[in-house]
C-alpha cells in the first residue's frame, strides 16, 4: 500500500513489530527439473508476481505497489537502521560506523548522530558519503517534491516544515557534521516515539537522478541546504520512472523494466558491500514477471516461472504441494503478516455511513469466503491485525470478547440500514423493494453522481456502492458471487457495482493521485478489494488524521478518508505516548485502536491466510517468514550447479 511506508522522516521505515519465528522450509530433492545434460544451470531465477509492476520507483513517496516495493528493496538497501530476521530494529553495521545514543536537548528536541562507513559506493562506482544520506531529507522534504504530489509530512524533523513550505532553503534539523557524519533533530511533539531508533535512519540517494542541476549538499553551521540550483516538480516526478542506468545502492541493479510486458530484470550490483550482516547475493539475475492466476501453476511446473512467493489461494497451494510431493520442488509456509480486505472510502456516497459498511459485513459470509479462498490455509480476522503479531497473540482473549465478528446475518444488515435511515424509495416513499434510498443533507450528498433531488428539494442518496476491483483477481470473482450478485444483497436493497481495472488504475483511484491524472482527484469509488502486508513497524499514526483539511489527508495518508477523532488519537498515542520499550502502554493503545477500528470498519477484513512460497529444489539456503520476505531472504540463497 502507498503512503503508510514513508513516515517517520519519511525515511525507509514503516508498519508492524512482531516476534514471529521462522517456520521451516520443506526440502525434497527427488527430481531436479531444469538441469542441463552438462550438470550446469543458469544463475537466474524467474519470480512470478501476482501484482503487476506499475514502474513507480519513487521511494514509496507516491504509491507502494507490492512489486514496485520489491524492486525498490532490491536496488536500494543502505538504510542505517534495518530489521533483522526476528523483526528487531538493528543498526546496519555495513553502512554505519556508529549510531550514538539519543540526546534529549533542553528545548525538548531529540538528536541522533550517525557516522557512515567509508568505502561505500553506488552501483555506478560513485563514492557514498554522509552528504548522500542527508540529500534524502533535502529531496524528500523539498517544496518541489510536495508539488509533485508526494506524501511527505514534515512535522517530526526540526525545521522541516519551514523548509517544505519554502520559507527557507535550509533544513535546520539535519546537519552535515563532516564528510561521513550527520545528525537529525526531532521536534518536541514527536521526540518520544515507541520506535525511536528509526529516527536515526536515512538512506543515500544520487542527486543527479532528481535534478539536472549540478547540486551539492552544504552546511554552513545552520543546517543542510542544496547549492548549485533548484529542485523542480517535473524532474522529481520524472525520477520515479527512470529505468535505464538507474543509480542505486542495493544488492541488485535495475537492468530493464517494461510496464508493457510487465517484465523486470535485475542483476547483481558488484559494488554492493552487503546487508546488515555483510551478506552478498550469489544469484546473478532475477527476472520478475506477472503471474496470472489461471496459468501460474502450469508456468511453474514447466519452468517458465520458477519462483512463486506468498501464494495464498487454497486451490493453487494444493496444486503446488502436489508438485512438491512428486519431487523437484520445495516450499516455505508461515502465517501472513497482513490481511486481505475490502477497503472503504468514508467521506462520500453510501460508504460514508458506518451502518452501510457494517451492513456490507453482515451480507458477506466471511467464514465461508475465507474457507473457499484460503482452502483451509487461513482464518477470518475482524480488524487491522494479523494473527502473526505478538500484540494479537497477547490480545486474543480480549478480542474474542470485545470484537464484533459480523457473522453472516442479512436480517441484521437490514436492521442496521433501517436504523440509519435507508427507508425510502427513489420517489421518497416508504421503501418496499428495489434499491433503498436515504434522505441526506447537502453536506452528506456532496457531489455523489447518483443522488436524486426531489421537487420539494429533498436529496435522496441510493444505496448504490461503486466498487473498484482489479482484473484477473480471484478474490474479486468470489466477491461477485458471494456479495455483489448475492440474492441477500439485492434483498437488502443494496447495489454493489463492480468496475474492473488494472491494479495500477485501482491504486490511482484509491490514492486519488492527481499526479498521474486530474480525474483521480474526484471521489468515485467507495469500495476496493485488495490486501495489505504489515512491515516491521506497526504504526498507523497519521493514517487516520481526523481533520479533513489536514495536510496528511491532502498528502494521502488517510486513504480511507475516515475522520474519527477517537481513532486518530488512538493511532497517534499508540506510538507517541508509549515510550521506547514500554510494551504494556503500546499494547494497551493497540487493543483500544483495534476495538474502535472493528466498530467503524474503514476496512472489512476478509482473511489472514497462510502464505506458501514455492521454488525448485535446486534453490538452496532460502528461508522466508512473515518478517523476512523475498528481497531479504534471496540474498542468502544460491542455485545449485549454477554456471
Amino acid at each position: 500500500m502507498k503512503k503508510n511506508l514513508s513516515k517517520v522522516l519519511a525515511l525507509v521505515l514503516a508498519l508492524v513489530l512482531v516476534l514471529a519465528a521462522f517456520t521451516g522450509c520443506k526440502k525434497d530433492g527427488k527430481n531436479d527439473p531444469g538441469k542441463t545434460p552438462t550438470g550446469t544451470r543458469e544463475n537466474k531465477i524467474i519470480y512470478g508476481s501476482t501484482t503487476e509492476v506499475s514502474g513507480d520507483l519513487g521511494n514509496a513517496w507516491w504509491s507502494n505497489n507490492a512489486t514496485d516495493k520489491l524492486i525498490r528493496d532490491l536496488i536500494d538497501d543502505y538504510s542505517v537502521i534495518v530489521f533483522d530476521q526476528g523483526g528487531q530494529m538493528v543498526v546496519n553495521t555495513t553502512v554505519a560506523e556508529e549510531v550514538s545514543d539519543v540526546v534529549m536537548n533542553d528545548d525538548g528536541t531529540a538528536t541522533y548522530t550517525v557516522k557512515i562507513k567509508e568505502g561505500l559506493k553506488f552501483n555506478n562506482g560513485t563514492p557514498i558519503t554522509a552528504a548522500d544520506f542527508v540529500a534524502y531529507s533535502l529531496v524528500a522534504y523539498s517544496p518541489a517534491t510536495l508539488e509533485a504530489g508526494a506524501t511527505m509530512y514534515a512535522d517530526t524533523v526540526v525545521g522541516a516544515q519551514d523548509y517544505q513550505d519554502g520559507t527557507t532553503k535550509v533544513l535546520s534539523g539535519v546537519r552535515l557534521l563532516d564528510e561521513y557524519t550527520y545528525s537529525i533533530s526531532i521536534t518536541p511533539d514527536y521526540a518520544q516515539y515507541y520506535f525511536g531508533l528509526s529516527y536515526a535512519s536515512l538512506s543515500p540517494i544520487y542527486l543527479p537522478l532528481y535534478s539536472s542541476a549540478a547540486l551539492t549538499v552544504k552546511d554552513d553551521g545552520e543546517g543542510v541546504y542544496l547549492d548549485g540550483g533548484e529542485l523542480n516538480a517535473d524532474e522529481i516526478n520524472a525520477s520515479r520512472y527512470v529505468y535505464a542506468d538507474r543509480v542505486s545502492a542495493g544488492p541488485y541493479t535495475l537492468k530493464s523494466l517494461d510496464v508493457g510486458t510487465l517484465v523486470t530484470t535485475l542483476e547483481i550490483n558488484p559494488n554492493y558491500a552487503g546487508n546488515f550482516e555483510g551478506q552478498k547475493p550469489s544469484i546473478k539475475t532475477i527476472v520478475l514477471v506477472k503471474a496470472e492466476d489461471e496459468t501460474m501453476m502450469d508456468a511453474f511446473k514447466t519452468g517458465e516461472i520458477n519462483f512463486l512467493s506468498q501464494v495464498s489461494e487454497g486451490e493453487q497451494i494444493n496444486a503446488a504441494l502436489d508438485m512438491v510431493e512428486d519431487g523437484g520442488f520445495d516450499y516455505c509456509h508461515y502465517t501472513r503478516n497482513g490481511y486481505g480486505k475490502i477497503q472503504f472510502q468514508c467521506d462520500f456516497g453510501p460508504t460514508q455511513f458506518t451502518a452501510v459498511r457494517q451492513a456490507v459485513a453482515y451480507l458477506l459470509d466471511r467464514n465461508e469466503f475465507a474457507t473457499t479462498f484460503c482452502g483451509g490455509y487461513g482464518s477470518v480476522v475482524h480488524a487491522a491485525y494479523s494473527t502473526a503479531q505478538w500484540m494479537y497473540q497477547d490480545s486474543e482473549e480480549l478480542f474474542n470478547e470485545k470484537l464484533n465478528t459480523y457473522a453472516y446475518d442479512p436480517a441484521k444488515a437490514i436492521e442496521v440500514l433501517e436504523a440509519d435511515g435507508w427507508v425510502l424509495d427513489a420517489e421518497g416513499n416508504d421503501y418496499v423493494s428495489g434499491v433503498r434510498y436515504k434522505e441526506v443533507s447537502p453536506e452528506e450528498a456532496g457531489d455523489y453522481a447518483l443522488n436524486v433531488t426531489l421537487d420539494d428539494g429533498r436529496i435522496l442518496m441510493p444505496l448504490h456502492i461503486m466498487w473498484a476491483s482489479s482484473e484477473g483477481n480471484s478474490v474479486s470473482d468470489l466477491l461477485v458471487t458471494m456479495l455483489a450478485n448475492g440474492q441477500q444483497t439485492a434483498d437488502a436493497g443494496m447495489v454493489i457495482e463492480q468496475n474492473v481495472m488494472t491494479f495500477t488504475e485501482l491504486l490511482n483511484w484509491m490514492y486519488r493521485d492527481t499526479s498521474v491524472g486530474e480525474q483521480y482527484g474526484v471521489p468515485t469509488y467507495g469500495m476496493y478489494n485488495l490486501a495489505t502486508g504489515f512491515a516491521e513497524v506497526y504504526d498507523y499514526s497519521f493514517n487516520f488524521a481526523s481533520d479533513p483539511e489536514s495536510p496528511y489527508v491532502e498528502m494521502g495518508y488517510n486513504t480511507n478518508y475516515i475522520f474519527d477523532k477517537e481513532l486518530d488519537d488512538l493511532s497517534m498515542d499508540m506510538v507517541y505516548d508509549a515510550a521506547p520499550g514500554d510494551d504494556a502502554a503500546y499494547l494497551d493503545y493497540y487493543q483500544k485502536f483495534i476495538i474502535r477500528f472493528n466498530e467503524l470498519l474503514p476496512d472489512l477484513a476478509l482473511y489472514c491466510n497462510d502464505y506458501h512460497t514455492f521454488f525448485p529444489s535446486w534453490l538452496k539456503g532460502y528461508e522466508e517468514s512473515s518478517l523476512w520476505d523475498f528481497q531479504k531472504a534471496i540474498i542468502y540463497a544460491s542455485i545449485e550447479g549454477a554456471k
